[in-house]
């Protein structure tokens, strides 16, 4: 183990089920026999039980298992003693047995790590036991400790916990680990991702980068630190309990934070007393000793820069060897043996891989590459009249080998359209005009929805059955993935793809949303950064896409950022969320928008450049299947005043129609002409004009009716010269003279009637003609003209 920082590298020699028996120390309170009332250390601090709580609670609150704890004496001491391991389950008393551990490492000078993670049983640390971790951490040990600190916070904002270690720089400054909790345990996979994210963030400010090892030990705050004869506290200097981030969320935010000033993030291969690589792969080297370097040096300085290489999926195993089987040969007077370099390579593997983690293996394209690069003449291509490929989606919309963005702002129904799109295409049938040459093996790569919620959100479409049944066998989704599209995460979607379709390749790769599965490359960029989003499409999708089937389609879903609505009109494509290299590499471009925030309506604006361009649709969800709206239909000018009067008019025919049924219950009923005398300007109608108006539009569709002739005349009503007579509604009652007397309360009332219509204004003359069946009313429109 390596005392010369704060925190100890933890070989997993150290911490493994190798350790030696006599160093494992299986703790509980009831060990500690010593229960002679504590001593005031006046010259040091004593361990904190308070900051102790504190620090269990970020570290480990979600966490269940065993937590790996260590103590050692610290240098500078004048003592010596041996290690104790011990594992303390994380439980409700976990504070209580770390704080009595402490106490008895502190009187025997002894400094208290944990590893900031659980194991499933004793005696297990290494990387690869670690269980759940619920913590980012990053140790700033080195440099401007203040700077890095705000830095840090200006990027990435306040973190849950500050621990100052206890150790100072040469330059006077307190050394610090910086904490953030997540809002749940990291497990699996995402392990991986965490410690990837320790690693870019020390990276980034100048920290400790033996933190990208999930398995690296950190002092516990609220311990004491022994180091150089200086006895003090680790205290916590800053706690924001409450605050927690997304791991997802999080990665971003470290992806978008630029390098910390003075920090340089480009590749330093050198070591003191060790060849540079740059200088060992171009000289060569001669057995004796008589170069500045041996041909051993030299060998393991080019393997072990090969082995980096393919270890972070920059080159393939078989390039890694090859490159390596040509220093060898072009390097090294004499070669080695091809034994003795492959057992030396596998050797350096080993060690590599122990130290940083499985490797990022990357898929090699199926497509060979061309020894040629192709070039046609003109004339070549006028004269080749060959048929032009099948569109995998007519009209060119998805082109053998091609790319279809469908970019959406959050909730605007981008994923339902997609699904229902995709189950189209599986069972063969068009959707919105859009056609497949015949059913399509469709690989929906889905990364936002979980199991159960995907399940249910399949079972509500409604689709024909029919064509569900065509679908049922050709689309393969995947619940929500908690992984990246690296070079790792690919192998897997590449075996999920062929295990789906084991018998005839994919036609369609869907990759829902880039959000979640983006990965930037060795440099750890964001979506808005060119470079990180053509290393995404080009050694991510596209190598993907070769490897499996060449002349696949694949579709991304893409977020949009927020425009005004005169942007997304001039270019809706601007409102693509991230890089512009996206737009210069896709094929297609489709982008869903809602011109309206008050309508249901979207749009659906189409970018072509396989083929002419296509106008966009206005599409809508009517009962459960998404339609093409009519654009003849739609306004074009003023469509949101438009909208207003609509509802205005839609306003006085509501209450028109209850004026005249509150009336007739008052004992009153009007003609046409005496009810637009009585209420002009009466509940903001207007004048006599306008409620005459709406009065012809409401008789006209079948909202108002008249009571005329005989019919008047039952209902004790005066003769009147009318052309249309007494204007009536539905369920109309008119009070007569006659009372009612209840025989409970002997309440007196006006006796109602039912006033039912004798005639109806005809929609096609404007003729008034005789009602056939008084007590069925009949509208005559299915939209509402009120």
């Amino acid at each position: 183990m390596s005392i010369d920082h704060d925190d100890p590298q933890t070989p997993s020699e150290d911490t493994s089920s190798e350790t030696p028996k006599e160093n494992l120390v299986h703790f509980n309170p009831w060990r500690d026999f010593n229960d002679a009332a504590p001593m005031v250390d006046v010259f040091g601090d004593e361990p904190d039980p308070d900051q102790i709580a504190r620090f269990m609670e970020v570290v480990f609150g979600y966490c269940e298992g065993l937590i790996p704890v260590r103590s050692f004496i610290d240098k500078g001491q004048g003592i010596d003693g041996r290690p104790h391991n011990i594992w303390i389950e994380a439980d409700e008393a976990v504070t209580d047995k770390m704080a009595t551990f402490a106490n008895w490492a502190a009187r025997e000078g002894a400094a208290v790590y944990v590893i900031p993670g659980t194991v499933a049983a004793p005696g297990q640390a290494k990387a690869a036991d670690i269980l759940q971790m619920q913590t980012v951490v990053v140790d700033i040990d080195s440099g401007d400790i203040a700077a890095k600190r705000a830095h840090l916070e200006r990027h990435l904002g306040p973190p849950t916990m500050i621990v100052e270690s206890g150790g100072i720089t040469a330059e006077g400054q307190r050394k610090a680990h910086v904490w953030w909790k997540l809002n749940e345990p990291a497990e699996g996979s995402d392990i991986a991702r965490v410690t990837r994210l320790r690693g870019d963030i020390a990276a980034k400010v100048g920290g400790d980068m033996h933190f990208r090892s999930a398995h690296q030990p950190i002092r516990v705050a609220g311990s004491v630190y022994y180091k150089n004869s200086l006895k003090t506290q680790v205290q916590i200097v800053e706690l924001n309990a409450d605050r927690e981030r997304d791991l997802g969320e999080f990665i971003e935010a470290v992806a978008d934070m630029p390098p910390a000033p003075g920090v340089n993030l480009s590749p330093d291969f050198t070591a003191p007393e060790k060849p540079r690589v740059d200088e060992v792969l171009v000289t060569p080297v001669r057995e004796g000793g008589q170069d500045d370097w041996s041909r051993f040096e030299g060998a393991s300085a080019a393997i072990g820069y090969f082995i980096r290489m393919v270890h972070e999926g920059r080159l393939s195993k078989d390039e890694g060897w090859e490159a390596i089987c040509g220093y060898n040969a072009a390097m090294l007077r004499p070669q080695w043996p091809v034994e003795r370099l492959k057992r030396e390579s596998e050797r350096l593997w080993a060690i590599h891989v122990e130290k940083h983690g499985p490797p990022l293996i990357r898929l090699d394209s199926a497509a060979p590459a061309p020894n040629e690069m192709p070039a046609f003449t003109l004339g070549a291509l006028l004269d080749d009249d060959s048929p032009m490929p099948a569109d995998i989606i007519a009209p060119r919309v998805l082109t053998p080998g091609g790319l279809l963005v469908l970019g959406g702002a959050p909730k605007v129904g981008k994923s339902d359209l997609l699904i229902s799109w995709l189950v189209h295409m599986a069972a063969g049938q068009p959707f919105l005009d859009f056609t497949p040459p015949r059913p399509l093996r469709v690989f929906y790569l889905q990364a936002e929805i979980q199991y159960h919620y995907l399940r249910e959100r399949m079972q509500q479409i409604t689709l024909p059955p029919s064509l569900m049944a065509g679908a049922r066998d050709n689309l393969v989704a995947t619940p929500k993935l908690k992984m990246l599209l690296d070079t790792e995460g690919s192998v897997h979607v590449a075996q999920a793809i062929r295990r789906a379709f084991p018998a005839e390749p994919v036609d369609i790769i869907c990759i829902d949303p880039i959000r979640n599965l983006f990965d930037g490359g060795p440099d750890g960029g964001g979506e808005n950064d060119n470079s990180a989003m053509m290393f995404f499409l080009k050694d991510r999708v596209e190598v993907l896409r070769d490897h499996i089937n060449p002349d696949c389609g694949v579709i991304l879903a893409h977020h949009t950022k927020k425009l005004s609505k005169q942007q997304v009109k001039d270019d809706p494509f601007l409102a693509l969320s991230g890089a512009s290299a996206l737009r210069g590499f896709y094929t297609s471009g489709l982008i869903l928008h809602r011109p309206d925030e008050e309508s249901p309506q979207r749009k659906l604006e189409i970018e072509l450049r396989n083929g002419p361009a296509l106008a966009p649709k206005i599409i809508d969800k009517v009962k459960g299947e998404w339609v093409e709206i009519n654009p003849m239909n739609e306004r074009l000018v003023r469509a949101e005043v438009g909208a207003k009067h609509d509802a205005e008019r839609d306003r006085k025919g509501e209450v028109i129609c209850g004026l005249l049924y509150e009336e007739a219950l008052q004992g009153r009923m009007y003609t046409m002409t005496l009810f637009a005398e009585t209420f002009e300007n009466t509940a903001g109608l207007g004048g006599q004009s306008i409620i005459r108006e709406r009065l012809n539009v409401l008789t006209t569709k079948g909202y108002v009716k008249f009571v005329r002739g005989a019919a008047a005349t039952a209902l004790d009503l005066a003769a009147e010269r009318s052309k249309y007579g007494y204007l009536c509604v539905e369920t109309m009652r008119l009070a007569t003279s006659r009372k009612h007397i209840d025989p409970d309360t002997g309440e007196i009332t006006s006796e109602l009637i039912d006033v039912l219509p004798s005639h109806y204004k005809c929609p096609q003359t404007g003729a008034v003609l005789p009602v056939e069946n008084p007590f069925v009313w009949v509208y005559r429109d299915t939209q509402e003209a009120r």
